[in-house]
Order: C-alpha cells, then structure tokens, then sequence
C-alpha cells in the first residue's frame, strides 16, 4: 500500500496537456493559413474555369493558356501580406485580426491595381484574383475565428505560476498586466518569505511556500513556473521544482518568458555573465547566415538605391520649395564594433537645427522638424539615401538602429550592455523599429535596447525578412517619426 508522500511523490501535472507554447500555436496558425490560401487559390480557379463566359472551362488547356504563371504565388503572397497576423498576441484577439485581414486584403487590392495600371491591357487577370481574394478573406475569417475560439478556451490557456515575489518576479507582473491580450492565464507567486503569504503582490496573490510544491501545483492547476529568484535558492526547493519538473510541470525562467511576453530582454534583470552566455553561445551565427545576409543587403541595396534615384528629383523639389537646400546631409553614425561612418539622408529638419552645437534627440511633434520632412518621416522615404550605405558595406537592411558616437558615449553610461549592439552593422530597419516608437529619453532608449538585444541574440534570415514585411507595412500606415 502506497503512503500518503509516495502518492504526493507519483501524482501527475494533471494540466500540461493540449497547451501550446506561442512558436506552437504559430506554427499551427502558418499551417492553417497555408491550407486556407490553397484552398482559396483552387476555388478560385474553378469557379473562373466555370463561369459562362469561359471558353475553355476548368481543364487542361485552360490552366495553360489563361493561367500566367504569376497566379500559382497568390497563395504565398498572401501568406506574405498576413504577416502580422502571425504575432500570437495579435492572432488572439479578434478585433485585430479583422484589422489584419482586411489591410491584407486592401494591400493586396492596391498592390494588384499598380501592377494591372502598368501591364498591356488584357494581360492580367481580374476576374481570377478577384475572386481568390473574396475566398481568402471569407475564409481566413472562418479559420481564425475557430483558431480563436480554440485557443483562447480555459482549457487551452497555459496556467502559470511565478516563483519569487521579489523586484524580478514583479517586474515579470507588471509586464503581463500591461498587455491587451495576454497569451497565458497568470495564476500567482509562490514565495518562501512569511511576510508576502496571504497578500497581493501586482494584483496576484501569493499562492504558498515552496513547501508541497506538487499539491499547490494540482490545487490551483499550474501548467508552468517561472523562476524569477535573483539570489540563492535553498536545495530543498530546487528539489521540489525538479519533482514537479519530472512529473510534467514545464519550467522556464524569468528572462525566458519576458523574452515571450514582450519580444525583448530584460536589461535590468539580467545576471552579470548574461552577456556572454547569450551572445558567445546562444547567438553565434553560422558563415551561412552571413553570406545570405549579405547576398540579401546587395539585392535589397541595389533595389531601394534605383527607387532613390527614381524618386530623387520629385523629393529634391518638394525639399527645395519646403525649405530651400540642402537636399540632403551628411551625418557621422557609430557602425559594427563603433567604428564611425557618414550615413546620407534627405533633410526633414531646417537648416541649422543644431546651431548651437549641442546634440539633441528628437521628440514628439519636433518643431525642427520641416512639413515635408514630416511626410518623409512617417513614411520612412527620408531613409532611402542610406541604402547607398548598404552597397558600401557600412550598413545593412536589418540590424539595430544606428547612432551617433555623442549618444552612444552617453547611453552607455546609464544603460547596461549598450555597448552590445555594436556587434553588428547598422540597419535601415530593424527589429526595435518595427516594435517600438522613436526614443526621447534614456529610458525609452533602454527599452529599444531590449529589442535589439533580442534581435542580437535570435537574428537569422527569416526573422529579417519578417522585419522587412513588417516595415513595408509600417510604411503603408505612415507609422513613421
């Protein structure tokens, strides 16, 4: 007969079942789009093939002589186009995801319109893409909407649990209290110190001690525990954690899930050999990455420079009746390892904003800032010279943004690991652009730190294609500054 500890010490973590992680769930969401878009692309080619007026119907040499080879990508275009869609924390909400989907929709309208205005007339086929994109848009509704309904039930969210109710697990609960849409269900702190027991810590109560681990765990049915103790840990709790580990209970720690929260790393909760197991042994990129990476700065670089050219004239002459010259300026930016480099861009401020020498960030509604310099900001056009940069090899497509040598002297006086940004080049866009807005203060320059901290330490060829579609995006809304 089993005692009353040999069944505590055999039960199981009744509630690790049928939760998905966040890069689960947008696995599960990739897949579902993808068989959406196919599903849309051959009803669309049916229905097209059907219609009256369709000579060769739906056959063989109707699919080769009216079907260019451009309409088999639709399907992947528009994959493309929901790109932010694969965000979890916007993929659970469904007021944004109807936001999402139909920009998608729109994008794709205006991008098919530009393409049918400059093509021979009768060459491209609007009946087709019409309705491949009613399909797609009713039917990524209907697929999200059951995603939703899914992933949001009580049975699906994740249960989490944090141990340590000091600075760092607080800072986690913070951070969770201020998202709209949260991905997991936070159910409390387990604290050892007699004090917090039975108090509200962030609006989360203090569950227990880590004494009887496992019967709070099934009590209040935890899937997970964060581990946010900063200093020493007593062996008999570390025991009672790999206990519950053993027996399904997932653990993760403090850094690991701010990381899932928020998309960046907590710069002020970091351990002092952070650095160096993050960025010598979790982030070293392979010769591969870095030949793509290139190959993808040359490509993108001789693109974005022939828009520049083509654009040049019409920007120079609004510049010039806005304000008079100069067209554009030179600035000294700090590139990889700090090594300074003159970063070209079209003016957007009036001459002399900086006449009395001193170095100034820019602010909200900047009074610097030229009325025509505002319409390049908020559509990023001002940074079209910089991919000359980009040819030269001094800068790339994605990578943190860059900065000036008087900032960075400043900054990393007062930020921790600032410096580590300077591993690699510059970028025209980056992860911390896309997130974040412009920075006014050391503070908020912290927070963009964390994002290119993240980006430093999970950067590869498909997180910056993302980067670039979601910049393209931010374009579009004219979220620029």
């Amino acid at each position: 007969m089993s005692t009353p500890t040999q069944s505590k010490k055999n039960s199981k973590i009744k509630s690790a079942r049928w939760r998905f992680r966040p890069d689960e769930q947008r696995t599960i969401l990739i897949l579902g789009d993808l068989f959406i878009a196919l599903l849309a692309f051959y009803s669309a080619l049916y229905i097209w093939g059907t219609l009256p007026d369709e000579w060769l119907n739906f056959s063989m040499d109707f699919l080769k002589q009216r079907v260019q080879l451009w309409f088999y990508f639709l399907p992947l275009i528009w994959l493309l186009l929901m790109i932010d869609l694969y965000d979890v924390r916007i993929a659970n909400n469904w007021v944004s995801t109807l936001r999402g989907i139909f920009i998608t929709s729109l994008a794709s309208i205006i991008l098919y319109s530009f393409i049918y205005l400059l093509s021979p007339k009768g060459s491209l086929p609007r009946i087709g893409v019409g309705i491949f994109l009613i399909n797609a848009s009713v039917l990524s509704i209907i697929w999200r909407w059951i995603y939703i309904k899914i992933f949001t039930a009580p049975s699906a969210i994740r249960r989490v649990a944090i141990m340590g109710a000091g600075v760092t697990g607080n800072t986690l609960a913070q951070a969770y209290n201020k998202m709209a849409v949260k991905p997991f269900l936070l159910v409390g702190f387990i604290d050892d110190d007699p004090i917090k027991a039975n108090t509200l810590i962030e609006d989360l109560p203090v569950l227990n001690t880590s004494e009887n681990l496992l019967e709070t765990i099934n009590k209040y049915d935890i899937s997970e525990m964060v581990i946010a103790i900063s200093g020493q840990m007593s062996g008999e709790t570390f025991q009672e954690i790999l206990d519950a580990q053993e027996r399904g209970l997932e653990i993760s720690q403090m850094p690991s899930t701010y990381e899932e929260l928020l998309g960046r790393v907590p710069i002020h909760h970091l351990e002092a050999d952070w650095i160096i197991r993050s960025f010598v042994d979790e982030a070293r990129v392979s010769k591969f990455y870095e030949l793509g990476k290139r190959a993808l700065d040359m490509v993108g670089g001789f693109v974005g420079t022939l828009i520049f050219l083509l654009f040049y004239p019409l920007i120079a002459l609004l510049i010039f009746l806005d304000s008079g010259f100069p067209i554009t300026y030179v600035q000294t930016r700090s590139g990889k390892g700090g090594k300074p480099y003159q970063m070209l861009k079209f003016r957007t401020m009036y001459q002399d904003a900086e006449k009395d020498g001193k170095v100034q960030l820019t602010q909200e509604n900047d009074t610097r800032i030229t009325k025509i310099g505002n319409i390049l900001r908020k559509t990023h056009i001002d940074e079209l010279p910089q991919f000359l940069n980009v040819l030269q090899g001094v800068m790339s497509l994605v990578g943190p943004r860059s900065e000036r040598p008087a900032w960075i002297s400043e900054f990393q006086k007062q930020i921790p690991f600032y410096r580590a940004r300077l591993q690699v080049k510059p970028g025209i866009t980056g992860w911390a652009q896309v997130n974040y807005s412009y920075y006014a203060t050391v503070e908020e320059m912290a927070i963009k730190l964390e994002y290119d901290l993240y980006y430093l330490k999970h950067r590869n060829l498909f997180m910056d294609l993302i980067i670039l579609l979601r910049t393209v995006g931010q374009v579009l809304h004219f979220r620029g500054r």
